[in-house]
């Protein structure tokens, strides 16, 4: 699998912090960060048919990956295996330093809190304020409901500093439905950074944006990943976007992980070979 640079790894010693991830960097001489997620041999089956067949993924500390494929190559799945929303039926997933395949509900829900999520639909609370569906990420699986009204002034200062980071702090008491669609990603991202991830999986987080739109978002996500060390997996239906991106590019065909390597290292040809089949459907089960 890649490898990540030294400038954009974490050091095994640093403080869980956003600030403290970005500024220490692991030097030359040190031994090679440990992944983050490890995926070996996954295979996933609905109905006896293989949607994920053998599949192996490593995700280190402060990496962009793209994961491609054509609708029906099992990317949504994937994604959601790292969840545990996904029935694993063979093989091992480790995420943060949880074993997915072995986890019960109540440690289920301490994973999903180590895993921020985007979505191509934002899922935001279209008539709650910005701020306060950037609070809600610090839930970990609370309803909302009850406790709007209730955070911290040290929670609202954070939420502020993050919505600041994604450049929509002036709209921090607008109404969430207020917002176009690329202002809605960003507030979702910032969602996403106030639980303090360790990993952040984005599912065709720009499909639904115009291109000048979908650069800035994965520019900022790139941004995220290099700067506090978090790998960011993205999955993509656009090659350029990934071509442009991405330090390391993974593609999905029938299942199989068919591509994998440094994204200046790949042959774009073959890289759009990955959406021959792209006429047969989508065969991820949702």
């Amino acid at each position: 699998m890649g490898s990540v640079s030294s400038r954009s790894a974490r050091s095994t010693t640093e403080s869980p912090s956003v600030v403290e991830r970005g500024a220490e960097r692991r030097d030359e001489t040190s031994a090679p960060p440990l992944p983050l997620v490890t995926v070996r041999d996954l295979t996933v089956a609905y109905d006896e048919q293989n949607v994920l067949d053998g599949v192996d993924l490593d995700l280190f500390p402060g990496e962009m990956v793209a994961l491609l494929g054509a609708s029906g190559s099992g990317k949504s799945t994937l994604m959601r295996s790292l969840t545990g929303f996904a029935p694993i039926s063979s093989g091992s997933v480790r995420v943060a330093g949880h074993d997915v395949t072995n986890l019960r509900r109540g440690e289920l829900r301490t994973l999903r809190s180590d895993v921020g999520q985007v979505f191509q639909q934002f899922n935001l609370i279209p008539r709650l304020s910005v701020m306060t569906n950037v609070l809600t990420g610090g839930l970990h699986g609370a309803g909302p409901i009850n406790v709007v009204g209730s955070f911290s002034h040290v929670q609202r200062m954070r939420a502020l500093e993050l919505l600041d980071r994604v450049g929509i702090a002036h709209k921090a008491s607008a109404p969430a439905r207020s917002l176009s669609g690329g202002q809605q990603q960003r507030v979702a991202i910032a969602r996403a950074l106030m639980q303090q991830p360790k990993v952040i999986l984005a599912d065709e987080p720009v499909a639904s944006l115009d291109p000048k739109l979908a650069d800035s978002v994965l520019d900022l996500l790139r941004e995220i990943a290099t700067q506090d060390g978090i790998p960011v997996l993205v999955s993509l239906h656009v090659l350029p976007l990934a071509l442009a991106h991405s330090d390391r590019i993974v593609g999905l065909r029938h299942g199989e992980m068919v591509v994998s390597g440094a994204t200046a290292d790949l042959d774009a040809a073959a890289l759009a070979s990955l959406y021959d089949d792209e006429e047969h459907g989508d065969g991820d089960h949702h």
